[in-house]
C-alpha cells in the first residue's frame, strides 16, 4: 500500500529539508501532501519543482494543497478532505510563528489555534501511523537548571509569547498521546548546515554576527556580560535526520525528544569563536547585559545593529537541556549532533556572502 505524508510549514526551510530527508530514507512509493498558505503559493511551487527534480520523484508524488492551519478544517473543502484523509499515514506539523518579538494575538492565533485545528484533522485520519509535532525546547520559559524530556511543566514566566504559545500548543498535542501515535520534537536553536552554512534567515546566533559585523570598525569589541549561560545551537541537518529517524522508529511513539546539543558552548565561547572567524579579533573587556538591553530598547540602535532585543534574554538564561532519551533512541542510527565549532567557518562564510540580502535578515521592529 502506498504511504501518504502530510506536512504543514512548507515551503519553510526546516520543512523542505525534512521532506528531502523523508524521501531519502523511505521507499517513496507514496505521495507527499503539503498544506500551503495562498500567499506562499508561488514560492511553494518553485520549491516543489526544485525538490521533485533534485530528489528524482514523480510530479504526482508531490501535491500542494492550498489551506491554512488557522482556518476550520485547515481551509480544506469537504471534497478535498474526503479525497486525502484515508491516504495519509504520517503527519508532520511544523507551521508556526517562529519570532521572538511576535505579539500575543498573532502567536495565539497561529501557534495555539492552528495546532488545535491540526490536532482535530489528525484525529479524523483513520490510517494515521505517526503524528510528529515540532515544539521547541524553549517551552521551559524562565525555568532554569536541568530540563528533562519527560517534563511538561508550566513555568512561572515565559521570556516571550513565542515560548508561551508553543507551550500551550504542546500541552494540547501531549493530550493526544492516549489516542494517536504521537512524537514530539523539541529542537534547540536551529542554525545552518554544518558543511555549507546554508540557512533561511539570520536570527539566533546570526544576531551576534550582525552585532560584530556592524561594529567591526571599532578598535576593539567587548564581551556581552560575564554569564555562565550556554546557548544550545543545533544544525539543520541533525534536526531533519534525527526527526526522520525518530518519526519512523517504533520506539518513538508516545515520546518527547530534546534535539539539542549534548555539549553546548557558553555564550562567551560562541562570541569569541564567531568574532575570531568574522573579523579576526578577540573580545576585550565586557559590558553588562543590562547596558546592552538598554541600548537595544532604542529602536534606531537595534535596527542599525540588526539585533532583536528579545534575543539577549537567552544570553543570560541558565537552563540546560537533558537529551538522554533522544541520544538513547538514536543509538545505532549513525546520527549525532555535530560540534558547533566545526560549522563556524561555513556559517560565517555563508553569512558574509548573504548579509546584505534582505531575504535573510530579520525585520527588526
Amino acid at each position: 500500500m502506498e504511504k501518504g505524508y502530510f506536512f504543514t510549514g512548507f515551503p519553510g526551510f526546516i520543512c523542505n529539508q525534512l521532506i528531502r530527508q523523508v524521501i531519502k530514507k523511505t521507499d517513496m512509493r507514496g505521495v507527499i501532501y503539503t498544506l500551503v498558505l495562498p500567499k506562499m503559493m508561488s514560492r511553494a511551487i518553485e520549491e516543489r519543482n526544485q525538490l521533485v527534480k533534485e530528489c528524482g520523484i514523480l510530479d504526482e508524488q508531490f501535491v500542494i494543497i492550498e489551506g491554512d492551519i488557522t482556518a476550520l478544517s485547515l481551509g480544506l473543502s469537504p471534497a478535498m478532505q474526503m479525497e486525502i484523509k484515508e491516504k495519509i499515514n504520517y503527519v508532520f506539523h511544523l507551521a508556526a510563528i517562529y519570532d521572538l518579538a511576535v505579539n500575543k494575538d498573532v502567536a495565539v492565533h497561529v501557534n495555539v489555534n492552528g495546532t488545535k485545528n491540526v490536532n482535530k484533522f489528525v484525529r479524523g485520519l483513520p490510517n494515521i501511523k505517526r503524528y510528529t509535532y515540532f515544539s521547541t525546547g524553549f517551552i521551559a520559559g524562565r525555568r532554569e537548571g536541568k530540563l528533562y524530556e519527560h517534563e511538561l511543566i508550566r513555568p512561572s514566566q515565559f521570556k516571550n509569547y513565542y515560548e508561551e504559545t508553543k507551550f500551550e500548543a504542546e500541552v494540547m498535542v501531549e493530550m493526544l498521546k492516549k489516542d494517536v501515535p504521537v512524537t514530539i520534537i523539541r529542537p534547540g536553536i536551529v542554525k545552518g548546515n554544518t558543511k555549507t552554512g546554508e540557512t533561511i534567515k539570520f536570527d539566533g546566533p546570526y544576531f551576534i554576527m550582525n552585532f560584530i559585523d556592524r561594529l567591526r570598525f571599532l578598535p576593539f569589541l567587548p564581551r556581552l556580560g560575564e554569564s555562565e549561560a550556554v546557548v544550545n545551537l543545533v544544525p539543520i541537518e541533525y534536526i531533519v535526520a534525527a526527526t526522520t529517524y525518530l518519526s519512523f522508529h517504533e520506539g518513538g511513539e508516545g515520546k518527547t525528544y530534546h534535539l539539542t546539543d549534548p555539549s553546548p558552548y557558553k555564550v562567551s565561547e560562541l562570541y569569541e569563536m564567531l568574532m575570531e572567524e568574522l573579523i579576526n579579533k578577540r573580545p576585550r573587556g565586557s559590558i553588562p547585559l543590562s547596558a546592552a538591553q538598554w541600548g537595544l530598547s532604542i529602536k534606531p540602535l537595534r535596527r542599525y545593529l540588526g539585533v532583536e532585543k528579545e534575543a539577549l534574554d537567552y544570553f543570560s538564561w541558565l537552563g540546560q537541556f537533558d537529551c538522554t532519551q533522544a541520544q538513547m533512541d538514536l543509538l545505532g542510527s549513525g546520527i549525532s549532533c555535530p560540534d558547533f565549532k566545526d560549522g563556524v567557518p561555513a556559517m560565517v562564510s555563508f553569512y558574509m556572502k548573504n548579509k546584505d540580502n534582505p531575504r535573510y535578515q530579520v525585520k527588526i521592529i
